[in-house]
C-alpha cells in the first residue's frame, strides 16, 4: 500500500522588505513520503519569497517535469518557474522556455550547481538567478516545523529571517548566475 502525502496546515507572515510585499498566507501543503525535511521548507520559502498574483505549487517532488512552485497569469501563461534542490539543465532549459522568468532556490552546493549547469543549452542561462541558503539553516527550520505551524520570513538587504516556534534563524541569501 502507498502512502499518502503529510498535509501541513501552515500561518505564515511574509515581509519581503527587498520586493516590497507584505503578506499573510494561510497555506496547505503536501509532503510527499519520498520527499526531504529540508526540500519541503526549501519550497515553503521559495513560494514566499516569489510571492505574488497566481502563485501556486505544483506536485513537489511527485510533479515530475514541472517545477517545485510556478506563476501563471489571469490567462494561463506561465510567467515564473521557480525550482528547488538542484535542477538539471534540460529541466532548467524546459522551464526557461515556457516562462518569462526561472528562477533556482538552493541549499545545496550551490558553486558546484552553477559549475554543473554553466555551459549547458539553458534557454537565457545568464538571466536565471540561483538563490543560495546555508543548509544549516535550513535543516534547522525543517526540524522545527510542524504539521500545524505558525512562521515570519522576513527578507532584508539579502538577509533571510525565519521566526518558528519562538526562535528566530538567519541566514544570508547569496545570489549566483549561470554562465554560457
Amino acid at each position: 500500500m502507498a502512502l499518502s502525502a503529510t498535509v501541513y496546515n501552515l500561518t505564515v507572515e511574509v515581509t519581503d522588505v527587498d520586493r516590497n510585499v507584505y503578506v499573510g498566507l494561510d497555506l496547505r501543503m503536501a509532503r510527499e513520503p519520498s520527499e526531504s525535511a529540508d526540500y519541503f521548507v526549501m519550497r515553503l520559502l521559495a513560494y514566499c519569497l516569489e510571492y505574488g498574483g497566481g502563485i501556486s505549487f505544483t506536485q513537489g517532488v511527485a510533479a515530475g517535469d514541472d517545477p517545485a512552485v510556478w506563476i501563471h497569469d489571469l490567462t494561463g501563461r506561465l510567467l515564473a518557474w521557480i525550482d528547488v534542490g538542484l535542477p538539471g539543465a534540460d529541466h532548467l532549459h524546459r522551464g526557461s522556455r515556457a516562462a518569462e522568468r526561472a528562477a533556482v532556490y538552493t541549499h545545496r552546493d550551490a558553486e558546484q550547481l552553477v559549475g554543473q549547469l554553466s555551459g549547458r543549452k539553458i534557454y537565457r542561462a545568464e538571466e536565471i538567478p540561483v538563490s543560495a541558503l546555508d543548509p544549516r539553516f535550513v535543516a534547522a527550520v525543517a526540524e522545527r516545523i510542524e504539521r500545524r505551524a505558525t512562521l515570519a520570513i522576513t527578507r532584508s538587504d539579502g538577509e533571510l529571517f525565519v521566526d518558528i516556534a519562538g526562535e528566530t534563524f538567519r541566514c544570508a541569501m547569496i545570489e549566483h548566475r549561470l554562465h554560457q
